[in-house]
């Protein structure tokens, strides 16, 4: 899948994703150099918009399912976030979601909360037998299990969740992290400075 390679190899040039919550941080995030963002704002009425925005401006859009209010989490919702609002990709908690979603041909990203350690296993479990496209793993403030996730999976790994510094980003990319998630606009202008964007209204 061309579009994964592509969107893979900005990972790991950013090593940064914007984590896009109220449409002020939409403008924000396009003043930056930042190629990719997860959506976590708007509702279905204006998602497809600003899917729009961000795919005229060259970036990759995730959206966060359980984050945007009036989609169903089932195979027609997935079918009209597919054909219809058409983003790169989604981002989702789902297991469920991320086999429809694969199979309409979007980019797939788990997103797994490491609670206690029978989450960490069973999450393991999960993604090696559904295979996302990329696991995101929150919070990010645990370098030592991005490590040991590293070594028992093989696919791209994200982390996010209570980054508040350039150090929590260092660490998390240090111990095998391919890119943090963060919806701190401060930390975007630091990683990827501002850069003159053409904006289409």
């Amino acid at each position: 899948m061309n579009n994964y390679e592509d969107f893979v190899r900005r990972l790991k040039e950013d090593q940064l994703i914007a984590s896009i919550k109220s449409p002020k941080s939409l403008d924000l995030f396009l003043e930056t150099n930042i190629q990719s963002a997860f959506l976590l704002t708007g509702n279905i009425s204006v998602i497809k918009r600003y899917v729009e925005l961000l795919k005229q401006n060259n970036r990759f859009v995730f959206l966060h399912i359980e984050k945007i209010p009036g989609i169903s989490f089932d195979r027609e919702g997935l079918k009209f976030i597919a054909k219809f609002v058409k983003p790169t990709g989604i981002v989702t908690t789902k297991s469920s979601l991320i086999q429809l979603a694969k199979k309409e041909g979007l980019i797939t990203i788990q997103r797994l909360f490491l609670v206690d350690t029978d989450a960490v296993e069973n999450g393991l479990q999960v993604v090696n037998e559904i295979q996302p496209h990329a696991l995101e793993i929150m919070p990010a403030l645990i370098p030592d299990m991005i490590a040991k996730l590293k070594r028992n999976t093989n696919l791209p790994i994200i982390t996010g969740g209570l980054i508040q510094s350039q150090d929590h980003i260092d660490a998390a990319l240090n111990h095998g992290a391919v890119a943090v998630s963060t919806s701190r606009p401060k930390l975007w202008h630091a990683q990827c400075p501002k850069q003159t964007v053409q904006i289409s209204k």
